[in-house]
């Protein structure tokens, strides 16, 4: 058996909640406060376009990276040479895949955590401009791909045309 009480008249909608007497559980029924995006072609064309800017900026970086000359870079900034192979290959591969669509989610949280690497580890020191080799342009490049994690794959995507893969690796 469910009581019914009418809490709050606001702007015509009525607030109810629906209690339940064994406490099992609540239910509020109130104004809509979903955040809902139109669908339309732009916004799709524009989705993709931002996931597929930040994955080309990341194949082009990572072509300097292939470079045996950037083993030399990484020692003098205190990371091992080793890691010169799974920085280009994550950041080139990475880029094709948020391009084409394909584990977007997953290929933002790396970039992600590489650019936190880049920003605090390797810029830090210089400030905020980018004229003085700072970490501005970094910043914007995280909350690109924070955008991206939040967002997925979009409907201009493979992910989108396949359909069988699960949400949390879209």
């Amino acid at each position: 058996m469910f009581l019914v009480i009418k809490l709050l008249k606001n702007c015509s909608n009525y607030v109810w909640i629906w209690v339940n007497p064994f406490n099992e559980f609540q239910k509020r029924l109130s104004m809509n406060t979903e955040a809902s995006l139109k669908e339309n072609v732009l916004h799709d064309i524009t989705h993709w376009g931002i996931s597929a800017s930040i994955g080309v900026i990341f194949i082009i970086h990572s072509l300097k990276k292939f470079d045996p000359s950037w083993q030399e870079w990484l020692v003098s900034i205190g990371i091992p040479p080793e890691m010169q192979l799974p920085i280009a290959l994550a950041e080139f591969i990475g880029g094709i895949l948020l391009v084409v669509g394909v584990l977007t989610r997953v290929t933002s949280s790396i970039f992600a955590v590489v650019l936190l690497g880049a920003i605090f580890h390797i810029r830090w020191e210089n400030g905020f401009f980018v004229s003085k080799g700072g970490w501005e342009w970094d910043l914007v490049m995280l909350a690109a791909v924070l955008a991206i994690i939040v967002a997925g794959p979009g409907r201009i995507s493979i992910s989108h045309l396949v359909k069988k893969i699960p949400r949390f690796l879209q």
